[in-house]
Formats: structure tokens, sequence, C-alpha cells
């Protein structure tokens, strides 16, 4: 990775996320539109979510959502909510650049690690992590919340 052209910026105005929009809902489908991508990154950014996205020659090529969060079994530390490259941009380290990134923040502001979720089924997913140096620790259960 090399020169100007392969920049991390920070999203800080609802004017930049919705143009990335695009590119988040190749990872959250379920996003209907740009109005509820910004919706919901307002009211996640109040709590400290923050977005970043790789730009090759002006053009957003990948992004991440993450935070810095706090508890008894990891102390501090930055949480990779989303993380995506473009579909017709993979395996051109982009989403590894993002990564380098996300960990250099981390150290720079005092977090003892970097923790992300991905589902069991994303075996690709798991593949890219792996080769970029990081160790599956746990299992996460979940169950709805009943009403």
């Amino acid at each position: 990775m090399s020169g100007v052209s392969r920049t991390v910026c920070p999203i800080e105005d609802h004017v930049a996320v919705r143009k990335i929009y695009p590119l988040m809902a190749q990872l959250r489908p379920y996003l209907p539109d740009a109005d509820a991508f910004v919706a919901y990154w307002r009211r996640q950014s109040e709590v400290g979510y923050r977005l970043i996205a790789l730009y090759n020659q002006g053009q957003a090529v990948a992004l991440a959502g993450y935070r810095v969060q706090e508890n008894l079994v990891y102390g501090r530390f930055l949480y990779v909510d989303d993380l995506v490259t473009d579909a017709d941009r993979r395996s051109q380290g982009y989403g590894e650049r993002l990564l380098q990134h996300l960990r250099s923040e981390a150290k720079t502001i005092g977090c003892a690690k970097l923790v992300l979720d991905t589902p069991m089924s994303n075996s690709l997913g798991h593949r890219f992590y792996f080769r970029c140096g990081l160790l599956a620790t746990s299992l996460r259960f979940s169950i709805p919340a009943e009403s």
C-alpha cells in the first residue's frame, strides 16, 4: 500500500455518511436506504461509534465502523462493528489496510485489544481474519430478549 491514493479518512458528517451508504449496504443489506443509515450513524455516534473509509483515487473502497469499549474481560478495547470492502475490489489489500489502521489506532488510544465478531457461517471472512493475525478466542452466544 503506497501513496496518497490509498488514504484512510474519518467519516464525520451526514453528507459523507450518505455517500458511503452503498458500500455499507453490501455488509448490512437490511438497511433500507441512506436515510436509515444516517439515522443509525447519528444514534450510534452519540455513544462513541466512529466510521472510517479507505479511499483509492478519491473513491471509498472499504470502510469500518468501530467504538472504544471497556469491560472486565478485555479491559479497554477497540470493537469493530463493521468492516467491508467493495465486492468488486476484494483481495487487493484494502481490508487488511483498514485493520492495520484500526490496530494502530487501538494502540495509540491505549486499548489492550482489537475485537470483532463475525458469523460462524462467514468462512471467507474467517480466513481473511486469520491471515491478518486475528485469532478466534471465544464464541458469543445470544438469544432474543422476550417481550
